[in-house]
């Protein structure tokens, strides 16, 4: 649950960017777009909400502990409500009809993915169950912590045009990401099947490969030498390792 620049910032970088010709630099298509976008949330929520529901239902009908039924469905919860703070009030920026509709194919693996994986572990919750939901509220405080400062920074006219470099983005570039990745990874540990941590380990790859070098691209034109010194000195998703 990223959220990129606020719409101010996507304003600037794009007169910024203007060339001698009058046109602009091409930037990302999803980090350059501003405007409030209110039927795709709309969607994305409905269908989220669809989502949760059907992982409920799929732990609510299951065979797995109920320990861990109870503990993934609180966790579930929780996703849902960090989501829907992230797309109603964090998210500043445009949600196109595409992404609207593709986001929740990885909620599914979410919601859907882990509550059938649930099932399939044998026995009750153990250590590495309640490992893993110490680490979905530590990655879940990161990533939303992490948004939240950086949305009040923002809010404040005097750091107008300015790099975010505070709070927990000094430890990484993208905090947030790395936020996510814990997680997904206490998720995983959840359902204490192996077979689960093939999904965070793709989110990471996700990350590391797409999506992180797609917005240092936004940011390095946005910000120029501001950024990039920032990003040689800081590590890029997990701190002070990558």
């Amino acid at each position: 649950m990223t959220v990129p620049n606020d719409r101010r910032e996507q304003k600037e970088a794009r007169t910024e960017l203007a060339t001698e010709g009058g046109e602009s630099k091409s930037t990302s298509p999803i980090y350059g777009a501003s405007g409030n976008s209110l039927p795709q949330k709309v969607l994305l929520q409905v269908r989220q909400t669809m989502l949760l529901a059907a992982g409920v239902l799929i732990l609510w009908r299951g065979t797995a502990d109920v320990t861990r039924r109870l503990l993934l469905a609180s966790a579930f919860l929780i996703v849902y409500l960090r989501l829907t703070l992230t797309v109603f009030h964090l998210l500043k920026r445009s949600i196109g009809w595409q992404e609207a509709a593709s986001i929740p194919f990885a909620f599914a693996l979410y919601y859907i993915g882990f509550a059938m994986l649930a099932g399939v572990a044998r026995g009750p919750e153990g250590l590495v169950g309640f490992a893993g939901a110490g680490l979905f509220i530590a990655g879940s405080l990161i990533n939303t912590g992490s948004e939240m400062l950086r949305d009040r920074w923002k809010s404040n006219s005097a750091n107008e045009g300015k790099l975010y470099t505070g709070g927990l983005f000094r430890f990484a570039v993208h905090i947030n990401y790395f936020g996510d990745l814990v997680w997904v990874l206490g998720l995983a540990l959840m359902t204490q099947v192996i077979w689960s941590l093939l999904i965070p380990a793709a989110l990471f790859c996700f990350f590391a490969f797409l999506n992180a070098p797609m917005l240092d691209r936004h940011l390095e034109q946005h910000y120029g030498e501001a950024f990039r010194a920032y990003a040689e000195r800081t590590a890029q998703i997990i701190p002070f390792v990558y």
